[in-house]
């Protein structure tokens, strides 16, 4: 498919891991990638080898969300150079976990603000242009974990934030062609995953339905369906690719 010939997809964290999968995913169906990452190395690597193997130009920028100022001047060296933005996918995170008691002020700052001040950076740099055009897709990214998770409670607030975020940017844009939706991952096999022991990795797979972990690939096609101009009726949405997870225990 070619969903996204001539499209401009904007990528945060796409240096790696689930970056990586929909960068490539939406590079392979024509779209114009800007990946956007503090790994600048690991960002222009990623970006050469796409354009080399899809043929379509792809962009590397040294981009912290955290700031307001890398994200506005990335965004708009993007539109500048290519003359719109047609999707956004905030993917950038980081988990620092621990109990409550025992996560300092850094570490819950750290979490907020890459996952959820990130996303609304970015949102908001995009958003004039996505209006001048009447057309845009922006693809959040949750967890599983939204809902509550023992030991995370800086990330499942950001995650939980992504949620009321999301739903407020759908609200605020659907009468402009954009749409807003988010992602919430199960288990998928990232090198955070790989870098659990094997007995607690094991316990969390036996509570998947599926009793399987998710691949990257499954994630890219979330988003590229979600991104696509064949969701346009789809907006606000918290998307579970989590093979059955979020269902909840069985009796069973």
């Amino acid at each position: 498919m070619n969903r996204y010939t001539d499209q401009v997809v904007l990528v945060t964290g796409g240096a790696q891991g689930l970056g990586a999968a929909m960068a490539e995913r939406f590079a392979a169906e024509g779209a114009i990638v800007a990946i956007g990452d503090v790994n600048d190395v690991a960002a222009h690597d990623l970006a050469d080898r796409l354009e080399k193997e899809f043929g379509r130009a792809c962009l590397a920028h040294p981009v912290d969300v955290t700031s307001s100022e890398d994200v506005n001047a990335w965004v708009e060296a993007v539109a500048g150079t290519h003359g719109r933005v047609d999707v956004l996918v905030n993917n950038a995170g980081i988990i620092r976990d621990n109990r409550i008691e025992d996560i300092d002020d850094n570490d819950w700052h750290s979490v907020v603000d890459v996952s959820l001040s990130g996303a609304f950076f970015c949102a908001r740099a995009v958003l004039p242009h996505m209006r001048s055009r009447s057309y845009g897709r922006i693809v959040s990214f949750s967890s599983m974990s939204w809902r509550g998770n023992f030991g995370q409670a800086n990330y499942v607030a950001a995650k939980a934030g992504i949620v009321g975020l999301t739903r407020t940017l759908a609200l605020e844009t659907a009468r402009q062609g954009i749409t807003a939706n988010a992602i919430a991952p199960g288990l998928i096999e990232t090198p955070m995953l790989a870098s659990m022991n094997a007995a607690a990795r094991d316990k969390l797979i036996a509570k998947v339905p599926q009793r399987k972990t998710g691949q990257p690939q499954d994630i890219a096609e979330a988003a590229a369906y979600l991104c696509s101009p064949a969701a346009g009726y789809v907006s606000g949405v918290v998307l579970d690719v989590d093979g059955g997870l979020g269902i909840g225990s069985s009796i069973r």
